[in-house]
């Protein structure tokens, strides 16, 4: 297995911006999408095993990891175009799409804009299929909140962390994964670029009320796409009850929840992760959606 130091950001200009990625292995095309105030890195644990069997590409979104963070739009459209374009530069046409938190909302997006590009969609500890989130994140996307968070996020009080997490570690603990990359989403906003990125995403999907975005809606459109949705029952920003309504909605879709699993199922529980991801592209035929498809299916769905 080859390790994620050995996977390299590489660099593309599109659109005259900067965009990071990561990419590795041969085979059937798999595009991960990581959350908000993450990036490529995120997929560590898991790229490498997948890489045994896929060309697998994270890209670091707009606005996030070491891609350019320019002041623009941060909608999931926009961001869906993001993908589709790093495709076409990369040579590949069609993938089978895997996004986390934001990212699953992002791939749905995607699945709309795009169906001829997709394969196969599998969402997360996915946003956009309801209503609640962490309050967290609900008191973030008030006005104002830029303001506090440059505070929080000096060197001393991130030097601070990490001299605590060392003096965790030497005394024979080792931090969770799930807190482990929440701390690497807090430290992503030392820049102000990175902040304003970071809350222009935010506040294009929640406000003080929940999540503003949803798909619940429109997740008939993606009946023709096999449908994976991975959640762990221990989730305290998305509840898994979205991913159960989400499984419900889509006759057909499998649904897989890791027991005592938070919501980075991909860096708690790589190899239950790895697998079910590799079960499900092995048994599942890769879907070619034409776009005139969907007008079909919207129209007929019309009146009902």
């Amino acid at each position: 297995m080859v390790p994620l130091e050995a996977m390299p950001v590489e660099h593309v200009t599109i659109h005259g911006r900067e965009v990071a990625f990561r990419r590795a292995g041969s085979g059937p095309v798999v595009v991960l999408v990581h959350g908000i105030a993450g990036s490529s890195s995120t997929w560590k644990r898991a790229m490498p095993r997948l890489a045994e069997r896929f060309t697998v590409i994270a890209p670091d979104l707009m606005g996030h990891g070491a891609s350019a963070k320019p002041a623009t739009e941060y909608s999931l459209g926009a961001h869906a175009n993001f993908l589709r374009d790093l495709l076409d530069v990369l040579g590949h046409e069609r993938a089978t799409f895997v996004g986390q938190s934001l990212g699953g909302g992002i791939v749905m997006q995607l699945a709309y804009q795009f169906p001829e590009r997709c394969e196969r969609l599998v969402l997360v500890s996915s946003g956009g299929l309801g209503r609640e989130v962490t309050p967290l994140l609900r008191l973030l996307s008030l006005p104002g909140a830029e303001w506090i968070v440059p505070i929080a996020c000096r060197p001393g009080v991130l030097g601070a962390g990490e001299r605590f997490a060392a003096w965790v570690r030497r005394l024979g603990f080792e931090p969770s994964a799930s807190t482990t990359e929440m701390w690497r989403g807090f430290a992503a906003l030392g820049s102000a670029e990175s902040r304003r990125a970071f809350f222009r995403t935010l506040r294009a999907v929640v406000d003080f009320g929940g999540q503003s975005v949803s798909a619940q809606d429109r997740l008939y459109l993606a009946s023709e796409l096999p449908v994976l949705i991975v959640w762990g029952d221990r989730d305290p920003f998305i509840p898994v009850d979205h991913g159960v309504a989400a499984h419900e909605a889509l006759p057909g879709s499998r649904l897989v929840v890791f027991e005592g699993v938070g919501h980075f199922p991909h860096c708690e529980a790589p190899e239950r992760f790895v697998a079910a991801l590799v079960d499900f592209i092995r048994t599942t035929d890769a879907a070619r959606v034409e776009p005139g498809r969907l007008r079909e299916v919207l129209r007929a769905a019309v009146g009902k």
